[in-house]
């Protein structure tokens, strides 16, 4: 009897032992990786000048050739991407995060026009897209809760280098009309962002979902002139992200 109770002590601290690694121990390694995916929401917040109605003036053709505009907004557009973790511990409760990604997102912009257009435009309202492809270059600091179970949750918050990849030939627009011109943006920028998740600890990985809202520090419009360009004093980006890190 004295011997199965013995075996069974044993048995149970085992047990006790193997569920405080679940996640396989990464919590307690200083550095360790993982990977993530991401479905994002973009959108423009558009600061406009103070002449931002006036028609455009084509100096060529010596005439407007848009009406004077009732609007300019950023829609939201979805997007998705792939990336990688490196996780530094700085303590039980402090991480440093570098997450790495490539994105793809459109971003778009509305505009719309008095009605009848000038000109012969035949239209009152646009829309102008902007195809990005980019390298997201995060990093920021992880407060950790106290582990309940196979349970943690988390706050971040950090800075985001971002460079768009996107090749220069999609956005030539250098033989085409005024009216015709791209909109485009500055090849990179950075943010600031800040978030909230969820540690899921299995057997021998953890699984986080994570909620994160990101804005550009600058103006990432290209300023050109053209009718799209013109009325934008400062363009902004704003990112809300739901990700999955497996680490």
């Amino acid at each position: 009897m004295k011997h199965i109770a013995v075996l069974l002590l044993l048995i149970s601290c085992s047990t006790l032992v193997s569920a405080q690694k679940w996640g396989g121990g990464v919590d307690e390694e200083p550095v360790h990786f993982g990977f993530n995916f991401q479905y994002l929401s973009s959108e423009y917040k558009v600061l406009k000048k103070a002449d931002w109605r006036n028609p455009y003036y084509d100096r060529g053709l010596n005439d407007n050739i848009t009406d004077s505009l009732n609007a300019v907004y950023g829609r939201s557009s979805p997007g998705f991407g792939i990336g990688f973790v490196v996780n530094y511990r700085l303590g039980s409760r402090f991480d440093v995060r570098m997450t790495p990604s490539l994105v793809f997102n459109d971003r778009l912009l509305n505009y719309v026009y008095k009605e009848p257009a000038v000109n012969n435009t035949n239209f009152s309202s646009l829309q102008q897209r902007v195809q990005a492809t980019v390298v997201d270059l995060p990093v920021g600091i992880k407060l950790k809760s106290d582990k309940v179970g196979n349970f943690r949750a988390y706050v971040l918050g950090g800075l985001k280098y971002s460079v768009d990849i996107t090749p220069g030939k999609k956005t030539n627009d250098e033989d085409k009309a005024p009216i015709n011109k791209l909109l485009k943006n500055q090849r990179s920028y950075l943010s600031y962002e800040a978030g909230i998740g969820f540690d899921i600890y299995f057997e021998y990985f953890k699984m986080s979902p994570e909620l994160k809202l990101s804005y550009s520090m600058n103006d990432v419009l290209k300023h050109e002139d053209h009718p799209y360009a013109n009325p934008i004093d400062r363009l902004t980006l704003r990112h809300f992200t739901f990700s999955l890190y497996f680490e």
